[in-house]
Protein backbone atom coordinates (compact mmCIF):
# COMPACT_ATOMS: atom_id res chain seq x y z
CA UNK A 1 0.00 0.00 0.00
CA UNK A 2 1.28 3.47 -0.96
CA UNK A 3 0.22 6.26 1.38
CA UNK A 4 0.02 9.54 -0.52
CA UNK A 5 0.70 12.85 1.19
CA UNK A 6 -0.92 16.18 0.37
CA UNK A 7 2.10 16.99 -1.80
CA UNK A 8 1.62 13.74 -3.76
CA UNK A 9 -2.02 14.59 -4.43
CA UNK A 10 -1.01 18.09 -5.53
CA UNK A 11 1.51 16.58 -7.96
CA UNK A 12 -1.19 14.28 -9.36
CA UNK A 13 -3.60 17.20 -9.65
CA UNK A 14 -0.94 19.18 -11.51
CA UNK A 15 -0.44 16.29 -13.92
CA UNK A 16 -4.16 16.13 -14.72
CA UNK A 17 -4.35 19.91 -15.18
CA UNK A 18 -1.47 19.72 -17.67
CA UNK A 19 -3.20 16.79 -19.37
CA UNK A 20 -6.41 18.79 -19.74
CA UNK A 21 -4.40 21.69 -21.16
CA UNK A 22 -2.76 19.47 -23.78
CA UNK A 23 -6.12 17.92 -24.73
CA UNK A 24 -7.68 21.38 -24.98
CA UNK A 25 -4.84 22.61 -27.18
CA UNK A 26 -5.18 19.65 -29.54
CA UNK A 27 -8.96 20.10 -29.72
CA UNK A 28 -8.56 23.70 -30.91
CA UNK A 29 -7.24 22.27 -34.17
CA UNK A 30 -10.55 21.46 -35.82
CA UNK A 31 -10.97 18.04 -37.41
CA UNK A 32 -12.43 18.29 -40.88
CA UNK A 33 -12.01 14.73 -42.14
CA UNK A 34 -11.03 11.20 -41.16
CA UNK A 35 -7.33 11.87 -41.78
CA UNK A 36 -7.50 14.56 -39.08
CA UNK A 37 -9.34 12.37 -36.60
CA UNK A 38 -7.61 9.02 -37.14
CA UNK A 39 -4.17 10.10 -38.39
CA UNK A 40 -3.68 13.54 -36.78
CA UNK A 41 -3.96 15.17 -40.21
CA UNK A 42 -0.90 13.23 -41.43
CA UNK A 43 1.19 16.04 -40.00
CA UNK A 44 2.92 14.50 -36.96
CA UNK A 45 6.60 15.18 -36.24
CA UNK A 46 9.23 12.59 -35.26
CA UNK A 47 9.09 13.68 -31.62
CA UNK A 48 5.34 13.14 -31.34
CA UNK A 49 5.46 9.85 -33.28
CA UNK A 50 8.26 8.38 -31.16
CA UNK A 51 6.67 9.42 -27.86
CA UNK A 52 3.30 8.05 -28.98
CA UNK A 53 4.75 4.68 -30.04
CA UNK A 54 6.51 4.31 -26.69
CA UNK A 55 3.59 5.51 -24.56
CA UNK A 56 1.17 3.24 -26.42
CA UNK A 57 3.43 0.26 -25.78
CA UNK A 58 3.83 0.86 -22.05
CA UNK A 59 1.00 -0.26 -19.78
CA UNK A 60 0.53 -1.38 -16.19
CA UNK A 61 2.12 -4.71 -17.12
CA UNK A 62 5.42 -2.83 -17.50
CA UNK A 63 5.36 -0.78 -14.32
CA UNK A 64 4.00 -3.54 -12.11
CA UNK A 65 4.29 -6.76 -14.14
CA UNK A 66 7.79 -6.29 -15.55
CA UNK A 67 9.16 -5.33 -12.14
CA UNK A 68 7.51 -8.48 -10.80
CA UNK A 69 9.14 -10.51 -13.57
CA UNK A 70 12.49 -8.95 -12.71
CA UNK A 71 12.00 -10.00 -9.10
CA UNK A 72 10.96 -13.52 -10.04
CA UNK A 73 13.10 -14.48 -13.05
CA UNK A 74 15.61 -11.68 -13.52
CA UNK A 75 16.67 -10.90 -17.08
CA UNK A 76 14.63 -13.67 -18.76
CA UNK A 77 11.91 -11.32 -20.05
CA UNK A 78 14.32 -8.58 -21.10
CA UNK A 79 14.28 -9.93 -24.66
CA UNK A 80 10.82 -8.43 -25.20
CA UNK A 81 12.13 -5.03 -24.11
CA UNK A 82 15.20 -5.20 -26.35
CA UNK A 83 13.31 -5.06 -29.64
CA UNK A 84 14.33 -1.54 -30.61
CA UNK A 85 16.01 -3.04 -33.65
CA UNK A 86 12.63 -4.32 -34.85
CA UNK A 87 11.21 -0.80 -34.49
CA UNK A 88 14.08 0.29 -36.75
CA UNK A 89 12.87 -2.30 -39.28
CA UNK A 90 9.50 -0.56 -39.25
CA UNK A 91 11.12 2.78 -40.00
CA UNK A 92 13.73 1.70 -42.53
CA UNK A 93 11.93 -1.11 -44.37
CA UNK A 94 8.15 -0.90 -43.96
CA UNK A 95 7.36 2.81 -43.60
CA UNK A 96 8.02 3.51 -47.32
CA UNK A 97 5.34 0.96 -48.27
CA UNK A 98 2.80 1.94 -45.64
CA UNK A 99 3.14 5.71 -45.85
CA UNK A 100 3.29 5.97 -49.64
CA UNK A 101 0.19 3.79 -50.02
CA UNK A 102 -1.79 6.39 -47.99
CA UNK A 103 -3.78 3.68 -46.22
CA UNK A 104 -5.49 4.21 -42.87
CA UNK A 105 -5.28 0.63 -41.63
CA UNK A 106 -3.13 -2.47 -41.97
CA UNK A 107 -6.07 -4.56 -43.25
CA UNK A 108 -6.53 -1.92 -45.96
CA UNK A 109 -2.90 -2.45 -46.98
CA UNK A 110 -3.51 -6.21 -47.17
CA UNK A 111 -6.46 -5.63 -49.49
CA UNK A 112 -4.19 -3.78 -51.89
CA UNK A 113 -1.54 -6.49 -51.74
CA UNK A 114 -3.91 -9.48 -51.73
CA UNK A 115 -7.70 -9.17 -51.84
CA UNK A 116 -10.82 -7.90 -50.09
CA UNK A 117 -11.31 -11.16 -48.18
CA UNK A 118 -7.89 -10.76 -46.54
CA UNK A 119 -8.79 -7.25 -45.42
CA UNK A 120 -12.11 -8.30 -43.91
CA UNK A 121 -10.63 -11.32 -42.13
CA UNK A 122 -7.77 -9.35 -40.54
CA UNK A 123 -10.13 -6.51 -39.59
CA UNK A 124 -12.45 -8.89 -37.75
CA UNK A 125 -9.56 -10.63 -35.95
CA UNK A 126 -7.98 -7.32 -34.96
CA UNK A 127 -11.18 -5.61 -33.84
CA UNK A 128 -12.40 -8.55 -31.76
CA UNK A 129 -8.99 -9.12 -30.16
CA UNK A 130 -8.65 -5.41 -29.34
CA UNK A 131 -12.06 -5.08 -27.69
CA UNK A 132 -12.21 -8.45 -25.93
CA UNK A 133 -8.56 -8.84 -24.95
CA UNK A 134 -6.43 -5.69 -25.20
CA UNK A 135 -9.04 -3.18 -23.98
CA UNK A 136 -10.42 -5.57 -21.36
CA UNK A 137 -6.97 -6.59 -20.10
CA UNK A 138 -5.75 -2.97 -19.90
CA UNK A 139 -8.82 -1.80 -17.99
CA UNK A 140 -8.83 -4.82 -15.69
CA UNK A 141 -5.10 -4.54 -15.00
CA UNK A 142 -5.45 -0.81 -14.37
CA UNK A 143 -8.20 -1.29 -11.82
CA UNK A 144 -6.26 -4.01 -10.01
CA UNK A 145 -3.02 -1.97 -10.09
CA UNK A 146 -4.58 1.14 -8.55
CA UNK A 147 -6.39 -0.86 -5.88
CA UNK A 148 -3.20 -2.74 -4.96
CA UNK A 149 -0.81 0.22 -5.03
CA UNK A 150 -3.07 2.68 -3.22
CA UNK A 151 -4.36 0.03 -0.82
CA UNK A 152 -7.91 1.40 -0.93
CA UNK A 153 -10.59 -1.29 -0.57
CA UNK A 154 -13.68 0.84 -1.07
CA UNK A 155 -15.05 4.39 -1.16
CA UNK A 156 -18.64 5.08 -0.07
CA UNK A 157 -19.16 1.32 0.04
CA UNK A 158 -18.11 0.86 -3.61
CA UNK A 159 -15.19 -1.44 -4.43
CA UNK A 160 -12.25 0.79 -5.40
CA UNK A 161 -11.52 -1.55 -8.32
CA UNK A 162 -14.73 -0.37 -9.97
CA UNK A 163 -14.08 3.28 -9.21
CA UNK A 164 -10.56 3.23 -10.67
CA UNK A 165 -11.47 1.06 -13.68
CA UNK A 166 -14.53 3.12 -14.61
CA UNK A 167 -12.71 6.38 -13.97
CA UNK A 168 -9.85 5.27 -16.20
CA UNK A 169 -12.18 4.30 -19.06
CA UNK A 170 -14.42 7.37 -18.84
CA UNK A 171 -11.65 10.01 -18.60
CA UNK A 172 -9.61 8.38 -21.37
CA UNK A 173 -12.71 7.85 -23.49
CA UNK A 174 -13.73 11.52 -23.26
CA UNK A 175 -10.45 12.94 -24.55
CA UNK A 176 -10.16 10.20 -27.20
CA UNK A 177 -13.66 10.88 -28.55
CA UNK A 178 -13.26 14.65 -28.53
CA UNK A 179 -9.64 14.98 -29.60
CA UNK A 180 -8.95 11.94 -31.79
CA UNK A 181 -5.41 10.98 -32.72
CA UNK A 182 -4.09 14.52 -32.23
CA UNK A 183 -5.09 14.45 -28.57
CA UNK A 184 -3.63 10.96 -28.13
CA UNK A 185 -0.28 11.83 -29.71
CA UNK A 186 0.14 15.17 -27.93
CA UNK A 187 -0.80 13.75 -24.54
CA UNK A 188 1.85 11.09 -25.16
CA UNK A 189 4.44 13.87 -25.31
CA UNK A 190 3.40 14.80 -21.75
CA UNK A 191 2.88 11.26 -20.48
CA UNK A 192 6.21 9.85 -21.69
CA UNK A 193 8.52 12.07 -19.57
CA UNK A 194 6.27 11.69 -16.50
CA UNK A 195 6.46 7.92 -16.93
CA UNK A 196 10.24 7.92 -17.37
CA UNK A 197 11.04 10.40 -14.57
CA UNK A 198 9.00 8.51 -11.99
CA UNK A 199 10.60 5.19 -12.89
CA UNK A 200 14.15 6.59 -12.98
CA UNK A 201 13.70 7.95 -9.45
CA UNK A 202 12.82 4.44 -8.21
CA UNK A 203 15.91 3.03 -9.96
CA UNK A 204 18.29 5.63 -8.50
CA UNK A 205 16.89 5.54 -4.95
CA UNK A 206 16.77 1.73 -5.01
CA UNK A 207 20.40 1.41 -6.10
CA UNK A 208 21.45 3.87 -3.41
CA UNK A 209 19.59 1.94 -0.69
CA UNK A 210 20.91 -1.47 -1.72
CA UNK A 211 24.54 -0.36 -1.96
CA UNK A 212 25.04 -0.14 -5.72
CA UNK A 213 24.69 -2.38 -8.76
CA UNK A 214 27.37 -4.80 -7.57
CA UNK A 215 25.12 -5.82 -4.68
CA UNK A 216 22.19 -6.36 -7.05
CA UNK A 217 24.40 -8.59 -9.22
CA UNK A 218 25.70 -10.55 -6.25
CA UNK A 219 22.26 -11.35 -4.88
CA UNK A 220 20.60 -11.96 -8.29
CA UNK A 221 23.54 -13.89 -9.76
CA UNK A 222 21.44 -16.89 -10.86
CA UNK A 223 18.99 -14.71 -12.83
CA UNK A 224 21.38 -12.32 -14.58
CA UNK A 225 21.53 -14.13 -17.91
CA UNK A 226 19.48 -13.32 -21.00
CA UNK A 227 20.28 -16.59 -22.73
CA UNK A 228 18.96 -19.75 -21.09
CA UNK A 229 19.56 -23.36 -22.13
CA UNK A 230 17.66 -24.94 -25.02
CA UNK A 231 15.88 -27.16 -22.48
CA UNK A 232 14.64 -24.27 -20.33
CA UNK A 233 10.92 -24.80 -19.70
CA UNK A 234 9.85 -21.20 -20.29
CA UNK A 235 12.59 -19.43 -22.26
CA UNK A 236 14.74 -21.82 -24.37
CA UNK A 237 17.27 -19.81 -26.35
CA UNK A 238 16.20 -21.00 -29.86
CA UNK A 239 12.62 -20.06 -29.00
CA UNK A 240 13.68 -16.68 -27.67
CA UNK A 241 15.79 -15.82 -30.72
CA UNK A 242 13.29 -16.85 -33.39
CA UNK A 243 9.96 -16.85 -31.56
CA UNK A 244 10.38 -13.43 -29.99
CA UNK A 245 11.33 -12.01 -33.40
CA UNK A 246 8.14 -13.36 -35.01
CA UNK A 247 5.92 -11.89 -32.30
CA UNK A 248 7.95 -8.68 -32.22
CA UNK A 249 7.75 -8.30 -35.99
CA UNK A 250 3.97 -8.73 -35.90
CA UNK A 251 3.56 -6.23 -33.06
CA UNK A 252 5.97 -3.50 -34.16
CA UNK A 253 5.71 -3.76 -37.94
CA UNK A 254 2.15 -4.90 -38.76
CA UNK A 255 -0.20 -4.21 -35.82
CA UNK A 256 -2.62 -1.32 -36.34
CA UNK A 257 -2.14 -0.30 -32.71
CA UNK A 258 1.50 0.69 -33.39
CA UNK A 259 1.69 1.35 -37.13
CA UNK A 260 -1.12 3.93 -37.01
CA UNK A 261 1.40 6.30 -35.41
CA UNK A 262 3.80 6.27 -38.37
CA UNK A 263 0.87 6.60 -40.78
CA UNK A 264 0.26 9.96 -39.07
CA UNK A 265 3.66 11.32 -40.13
CA UNK A 266 4.06 14.35 -42.37
CA UNK A 267 6.49 12.36 -44.52
CA UNK A 268 8.66 9.25 -44.76
CA UNK A 269 11.62 11.03 -43.15
CA UNK A 270 9.60 12.09 -40.09
CA UNK A 271 8.10 8.60 -39.77
CA UNK A 272 11.53 6.95 -39.93
CA UNK A 273 13.01 9.32 -37.35
CA UNK A 274 9.97 8.81 -35.15
CA UNK A 275 10.77 5.09 -35.06
CA UNK A 276 14.38 5.91 -34.18
CA UNK A 277 13.25 8.05 -31.24
CA UNK A 278 10.91 5.24 -30.18
CA UNK A 279 13.85 2.84 -30.54
CA UNK A 280 15.89 4.83 -28.04
CA UNK A 281 12.95 5.05 -25.64
CA UNK A 282 12.30 1.30 -25.93
CA UNK A 283 15.78 0.63 -24.53
CA UNK A 284 14.69 2.14 -21.20
CA UNK A 285 12.20 -0.46 -19.81
CA UNK A 286 14.96 -2.95 -18.97
CA UNK A 287 16.60 -0.33 -16.77
CA UNK A 288 13.61 1.52 -15.32
CA UNK A 289 11.07 -1.32 -14.96
CA UNK A 290 12.89 -4.67 -14.86
CA UNK A 291 15.98 -3.65 -12.86
CA UNK A 292 13.86 -2.26 -9.97
CA UNK A 293 12.39 -5.75 -9.56
CA UNK A 294 15.89 -7.17 -9.16
CA UNK A 295 16.73 -4.33 -6.77
CA UNK A 296 13.66 -5.27 -4.72
CA UNK A 297 15.00 -8.84 -4.39
CA UNK A 298 18.31 -7.49 -3.10
CA UNK A 299 16.60 -5.12 -0.65
CA UNK A 300 14.42 -7.96 0.63
CA UNK A 301 17.47 -10.18 1.06
CA UNK A 302 19.05 -7.46 3.20
CA UNK A 303 15.91 -7.02 5.27
CA UNK A 304 15.34 -3.43 4.13
CA UNK A 305 11.92 -4.14 2.61
CA UNK A 306 9.50 -7.05 2.64
CA UNK A 307 6.80 -8.24 0.24
CA UNK A 308 4.77 -11.43 -0.16
CA UNK A 309 4.84 -11.97 -3.94
CA UNK A 310 6.89 -10.77 -6.91
CA UNK A 311 4.08 -8.56 -8.25
CA UNK A 312 4.23 -6.57 -5.00
CA UNK A 313 7.85 -5.57 -5.65
CA UNK A 314 6.98 -2.34 -7.48
CA UNK A 315 4.34 -0.98 -5.06
CA UNK A 316 6.59 -1.91 -2.12
CA UNK A 317 9.49 0.09 -3.58
CA UNK A 318 7.20 3.07 -4.12
CA UNK A 319 5.68 2.86 -0.63
CA UNK A 320 8.86 2.37 1.37
CA UNK A 321 11.62 4.18 -0.53
CA UNK A 322 10.18 7.30 -2.11
CA UNK A 323 9.66 10.67 -0.40
CA UNK A 324 6.47 12.74 -0.59
CA UNK A 325 5.91 14.35 -3.96
CA UNK A 326 7.96 11.73 -5.78
CA UNK A 327 5.30 9.11 -5.04
CA UNK A 328 2.83 11.36 -6.83
CA UNK A 329 5.10 11.43 -9.88
CA UNK A 330 5.30 7.62 -9.94
CA UNK A 331 1.52 7.22 -9.59
CA UNK A 332 1.18 9.84 -12.32
CA UNK A 333 3.46 7.67 -14.46
CA UNK A 334 1.19 4.69 -13.88
CA UNK A 335 -1.86 6.77 -14.82
CA UNK A 336 -0.02 8.01 -17.92
CA UNK A 337 0.90 4.48 -19.00
CA UNK A 338 -2.64 3.19 -18.64
CA UNK A 339 -4.33 6.16 -20.29
CA UNK A 340 -2.00 6.26 -23.29
CA UNK A 341 -2.40 2.52 -23.94
CA UNK A 342 -6.17 2.67 -23.56
CA UNK A 343 -6.59 5.79 -25.71
CA UNK A 344 -4.56 4.17 -28.48
CA UNK A 345 -6.73 1.05 -28.31
CA UNK A 346 -9.95 3.07 -28.47
CA UNK A 347 -8.79 5.06 -31.49
CA UNK A 348 -7.30 2.08 -33.36
CA UNK A 349 -10.49 0.06 -32.83
CA UNK A 350 -12.64 2.94 -34.06
CA UNK A 351 -10.36 3.35 -37.10
CA UNK A 352 -10.72 -0.32 -38.01
CA UNK A 353 -14.51 -0.20 -37.73
CA UNK A 354 -14.98 3.08 -39.59
CA UNK A 355 -12.50 2.52 -42.44
CA UNK A 356 -12.56 -1.26 -42.89
CA UNK A 357 -16.26 -1.88 -42.35
CA UNK A 358 -18.45 1.21 -42.49
CA UNK A 359 -16.65 3.05 -45.31
CA UNK A 360 -16.11 -0.16 -47.26
CA UNK A 361 -19.82 -0.98 -47.30
CA UNK A 362 -20.97 2.67 -47.60
CA UNK A 363 -18.33 4.19 -49.89
CA UNK A 364 -20.57 7.13 -50.76
CA UNK A 365 -20.33 8.47 -47.18
CA UNK A 366 -18.98 12.01 -46.86
CA UNK A 367 -15.87 12.79 -44.82
CA UNK A 368 -17.95 14.66 -42.25
CA UNK A 369 -20.29 11.68 -41.90
CA UNK A 370 -17.36 9.28 -41.47
CA UNK A 371 -15.92 11.62 -38.85
CA UNK A 372 -19.13 11.37 -36.83
CA UNK A 373 -19.20 7.59 -37.29
CA UNK A 374 -15.62 7.45 -35.98
CA UNK A 375 -16.58 9.38 -32.85
CA UNK A 376 -19.66 7.21 -32.33
CA UNK A 377 -17.58 4.05 -32.84
CA UNK A 378 -15.14 5.25 -30.19
CA UNK A 379 -18.03 5.82 -27.75
CA UNK A 380 -19.38 2.32 -28.44
CA UNK A 381 -15.95 0.76 -27.85
CA UNK A 382 -15.63 2.70 -24.59
CA UNK A 383 -19.04 1.33 -23.50
CA UNK A 384 -18.04 -2.21 -24.51
CA UNK A 385 -14.89 -1.81 -22.45
CA UNK A 386 -17.00 -0.85 -19.43
CA UNK A 387 -19.46 -3.72 -19.96
CA UNK A 388 -16.60 -6.22 -20.23
CA UNK A 389 -15.09 -5.26 -16.86
CA UNK A 390 -17.46 -7.51 -14.82
CA UNK A 391 -16.54 -10.48 -17.02
CA UNK A 392 -12.83 -9.83 -16.47
CA UNK A 393 -13.33 -9.54 -12.71
CA UNK A 394 -15.18 -12.88 -12.66
CA UNK A 395 -12.72 -14.89 -14.74
CA UNK A 396 -9.79 -13.70 -12.61
CA UNK A 397 -6.09 -14.18 -13.25
CA UNK A 398 -6.09 -17.63 -14.88
CA UNK A 399 -8.20 -16.63 -17.86
CA UNK A 400 -6.67 -13.15 -17.81
CA UNK A 401 -3.35 -14.74 -18.77
CA UNK A 402 -5.19 -17.11 -21.10
CA UNK A 403 -6.70 -14.17 -23.02
CA UNK A 404 -3.31 -12.48 -23.29
CA UNK A 405 -1.96 -15.58 -25.04
CA UNK A 406 -4.37 -14.97 -27.93
CA UNK A 407 -1.98 -12.42 -29.39
CA UNK A 408 1.01 -14.76 -29.36
CA UNK A 409 -1.06 -17.34 -31.25
CA UNK A 410 -2.42 -15.06 -33.97
CA UNK A 411 0.90 -13.27 -34.50
CA UNK A 412 2.78 -15.92 -36.57
CA UNK A 413 0.19 -16.15 -39.34
CA UNK A 414 -0.19 -12.39 -39.72
CA UNK A 415 3.59 -11.89 -39.64
CA UNK A 416 4.10 -14.48 -42.40
CA UNK A 417 1.40 -12.94 -44.61
CA UNK A 418 2.91 -9.44 -44.38
CA UNK A 419 6.53 -10.54 -44.72
CA UNK A 420 6.06 -12.88 -47.68
CA UNK A 421 3.75 -10.40 -49.39
CA UNK A 422 6.40 -7.69 -49.36
CA UNK A 423 9.34 -9.95 -50.20
CA UNK A 424 7.87 -11.86 -53.14
CA UNK A 425 5.63 -10.88 -56.06
CA UNK A 426 4.83 -14.56 -56.59
CA UNK A 427 2.77 -14.87 -53.42
CA UNK A 428 -0.79 -14.82 -54.75
CA UNK A 429 -3.95 -13.18 -53.34
CA UNK A 430 -5.38 -16.64 -52.61
CA UNK A 431 -2.19 -17.55 -50.73
CA UNK A 432 -2.42 -14.43 -48.59
CA UNK A 433 -5.97 -15.26 -47.53
CA UNK A 434 -5.07 -18.93 -46.98
CA UNK A 435 -2.16 -17.86 -44.77
CA UNK A 436 -4.36 -15.65 -42.60
CA UNK A 437 -7.06 -18.29 -42.16
CA UNK A 438 -4.71 -21.24 -41.58
CA UNK A 439 -2.57 -19.26 -39.12
CA UNK A 440 -5.63 -18.21 -37.15
CA UNK A 441 -7.15 -21.72 -37.11
CA UNK A 442 -3.89 -23.41 -36.05
CA UNK A 443 -3.43 -20.83 -33.31
CA UNK A 444 -6.98 -21.21 -32.03
CA UNK A 445 -6.63 -25.02 -31.92
CA UNK A 446 -3.95 -24.66 -29.25
CA UNK A 447 -5.86 -21.90 -27.44
CA UNK A 448 -9.01 -24.02 -27.18
CA UNK A 449 -7.04 -27.08 -26.04
CA UNK A 450 -4.92 -25.34 -23.38
CA UNK A 451 -7.55 -25.50 -20.59
CA UNK A 452 -7.71 -29.29 -21.10
CA UNK A 453 -3.94 -29.83 -20.95
CA UNK A 454 -4.09 -32.36 -18.10
CA UNK A 455 -6.83 -34.47 -19.66
CA UNK A 456 -4.97 -34.53 -22.99
CA UNK A 457 -1.83 -36.00 -21.43
CA UNK A 458 -0.70 -39.27 -23.04
CA UNK A 459 -2.94 -38.70 -26.08
CA UNK A 460 -1.90 -38.07 -29.66
CA UNK A 461 -2.83 -34.39 -29.22
CA UNK A 462 -0.70 -33.84 -26.12
CA UNK A 463 2.21 -32.31 -28.06
CA UNK A 464 0.05 -29.40 -29.20
CA UNK A 465 -0.40 -28.11 -25.65
CA UNK A 466 2.85 -29.43 -24.16
CA UNK A 467 5.16 -27.83 -26.72
CA UNK A 468 6.90 -24.70 -25.45
CA UNK A 469 4.84 -21.67 -26.51
CA UNK A 470 7.78 -20.07 -28.34
CA UNK A 471 8.51 -23.26 -30.28
CA UNK A 472 4.82 -23.49 -31.19
CA UNK A 473 5.02 -19.91 -32.46
CA UNK A 474 7.95 -20.83 -34.71
CA UNK A 475 6.15 -23.95 -35.94
CA UNK A 476 3.07 -21.89 -36.81
CA UNK A 477 5.15 -19.39 -38.78
CA UNK A 478 6.86 -22.17 -40.75
CA UNK A 479 3.57 -23.98 -41.47
CA UNK A 480 1.85 -20.81 -42.68
CA UNK A 481 4.85 -19.97 -44.87
CA UNK A 482 4.75 -23.44 -46.45
CA UNK A 483 0.98 -23.23 -46.98
CA UNK A 484 1.34 -19.85 -48.71
CA UNK A 485 4.10 -21.07 -51.00
CA UNK A 486 2.15 -24.21 -51.96
CA UNK A 487 -1.08 -22.28 -52.61
CA UNK A 488 0.88 -19.76 -54.71
CA UNK A 489 2.10 -22.60 -56.94
CA UNK A 490 -1.48 -23.43 -57.95
CA UNK A 491 -3.18 -20.03 -58.03
CA UNK A 492 -2.92 -16.89 -60.11
CA UNK A 493 -0.58 -14.09 -59.04
CA UNK A 494 -1.67 -10.45 -58.93
CA UNK A 495 -0.84 -8.29 -61.94
CA UNK A 496 2.26 -6.09 -62.01
CA UNK A 497 -0.03 -3.07 -62.12
CA UNK A 498 -1.81 -4.10 -58.90
CA UNK A 499 1.50 -4.75 -57.14
CA UNK A 500 2.98 -1.32 -57.85
CA UNK A 501 4.40 0.09 -54.63
CA UNK A 502 3.47 -3.01 -52.61
CA UNK A 503 6.58 -5.23 -52.85
CA UNK A 504 10.32 -4.60 -52.72
CA UNK A 505 10.60 -5.16 -56.46
CA UNK A 506 7.74 -2.81 -57.34
CA UNK A 507 8.31 0.09 -54.93
CA UNK A 508 7.83 3.28 -56.93
CA UNK A 509 10.79 5.42 -58.02
CA UNK A 510 9.16 8.48 -56.46
CA UNK A 511 8.97 6.76 -53.08
CA UNK A 512 12.56 5.55 -53.35
CA UNK A 513 13.67 9.09 -54.21
CA UNK A 514 11.88 10.46 -51.14
CA UNK A 515 13.57 7.83 -48.97
CA UNK A 516 17.04 8.56 -50.36
CA UNK A 517 16.63 12.34 -50.35
CA UNK A 518 15.54 12.25 -46.71
CA UNK A 519 18.63 10.39 -45.51
CA UNK A 520 21.60 12.05 -43.83
CA UNK A 521 24.43 11.00 -41.53
CA UNK A 522 22.25 11.25 -38.41
CA UNK A 523 19.97 8.49 -39.66
CA UNK A 524 22.95 6.15 -39.80
CA UNK A 525 24.45 7.42 -36.52
CA UNK A 526 21.21 6.89 -34.58
CA UNK A 527 20.64 3.48 -36.15
CA UNK A 528 24.15 2.31 -35.27
CA UNK A 529 23.74 3.82 -31.80
CA UNK A 530 20.54 1.87 -31.05
CA UNK A 531 21.97 -1.37 -32.44
CA UNK A 532 25.20 -0.83 -30.51
CA UNK A 533 23.45 -0.28 -27.17
CA UNK A 534 21.28 -3.36 -27.78
CA UNK A 535 24.34 -5.47 -28.63
CA UNK A 536 26.15 -4.20 -25.52
CA UNK A 537 23.25 -5.22 -23.26
CA UNK A 538 23.16 -8.70 -24.83
CA UNK A 539 26.91 -9.15 -24.43
CA UNK A 540 26.88 -7.77 -20.88
CA UNK A 541 24.10 -10.10 -19.72
CA UNK A 542 24.70 -13.07 -22.01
Amino acid sequence: MVELSTLDWLVLAGFFILLLGVVGMSMRQKEEDTADYFLAGRNASWLVIGASIFASNIGSEHLVGLSGSGAQSGMALAHWELQSWIILLLGWVFVPFYWSSKVYTMPEFLERRYNSASRTFLSVISLVSYVLTKVAVTVYAGGIAFKTILGIDSIWGIDFFWISALGLVIITGIYTVLGGMKAIMWTSVLQTPVLIIGSVVILVVGLDQVGGWSEVERINDANLHLIRSASDVDFPWPGIIFGSFIIGFWYWCTDQYIVQRVLSAKGIKEARRGTMFAGYLKLLPVFIFLFPGMIAVALKEKGIINYASADQAFPTLVAELLPSGVKGIVIGGLVAALMSSLASLFNSSATLFTIDFYKKFKPESSENHLLQVGRLATIVIVILGILWIPVMSLIADVLYEYLQSVQSLIAPGIAAVFLLGLVSRRITPAAGYAGLVSGFVLGMIRLVMLPFKDSLANTSFAWIVEMNWLYYCILLFVLVTVIMIVVSMFTKAASEEKLQGLTFRTLGKGTMKEVVDGLDKWDYIHTVGILGITAFIYIRFW
